[in-house]
């Protein structure tokens, strides 16, 4: 800060205080540091919310032009799209351990890691990527990622809705559930082919079935940590509104 005293001309008896503020090196490069955050946070947002959107139009078109016969090869016309975008959410990892994004680190974890690890095995096993339950279990993560993405685009923007907020909790836990028991059906259907694949000494079936009990308890701890922040957003919200 830095003050400067002006001598008032003759006929005046006060003087003029001129204060000039001015940030020093380490306000400025904080600054600069905050706003690329918030355009990268917000850059990466929406295109996730891009990403989603071209999915859900794109499966809703092939679906009311081909019809029960566009279920076959959903993954062939939307895959690359959903693998980028779920590969891109790893990233989400690294924003809630950095502080650019407030949330709870080990719901997000499970999430990415159960949706990553059932993409690698459907894009392994060309036979089950043409069954509906995987153009289901695309529908719904598709759903889930739309319901979530432009909730952060409006906290990113320091605009927040009490709508999108009940919708991202309220809304997309049970849809959460009905996506878990989608995957664990998927799983089920796919042990057949890793079975037939199979040419090591570790037996994979097995080893996915002792995965559905460890994705069943990762879906429990996942919406027991919601719940939890659900109540904690929406109590600070009304603490806000009552001011």
């Amino acid at each position: 800060m830095v003050l400067i005293f002006l001598g008032a001309p003759k006929g005046f008896d006060l003087f003029l205080l001129l204060i000039i503020t001015s940030k020093g090196p380490k306000e400025d490069f904080r600054g600069r540091m905050f706003s690329f955050r918030l355009v990268y946070i917000f850059s990466y947002n929406l295109f996730q919310f891009c990403g989603h959107t071209w999915i859900l139009a794109n499966t809703i078109a092939r679906f009311l032009t081909f019809g029960r016969d566009a279920l076959a090869d959903t993954f062939y016309s939307i895959g690359f799209v959903m693998s980028l975008c779920q590969l891109l959410s790893i990233l989400e990892l690294f924003h809630i351990a950095d502080g650019i994004e407030k949330a709870r680190l080990l719901p997000r974890f499970i999430q990415v890691m159960e949706k990553n690890l059932l993409l690698i095995m459907v894009i392994m096993l060309e036979e089950i990527q043409s069954k509906p339950v995987v153009c289901v279990q695309f529908f719904l993560w598709n759903i889930l990622d739309l319901l979530r993405y432009p909730h952060e685009l409006l906290r990113a923007m320091d605009k927040p809705s009490i709508t999108m907020l009940w919708t991202r909790y309220t809304l997309w836990i049970p849809l959460y559930i009905l996506s878990v028991a989608t995957e664990g059906v998927t799983i089920y259907q796919a042990l057949p082919y890793i079975e037939a694949l199979n040419a090591t000494h570790i037996h994979l079936p097995f080893i996915l079935l002792g995965y559905l009990p460890v994705l069943a308890l990762g879906a429990f701890v996942t919406v027991w940590q919601l719940l939890k922040e659900r109540q904690h957003h929406l109590e600070k919200w009304n603490k806000k509104k009552r001011k």
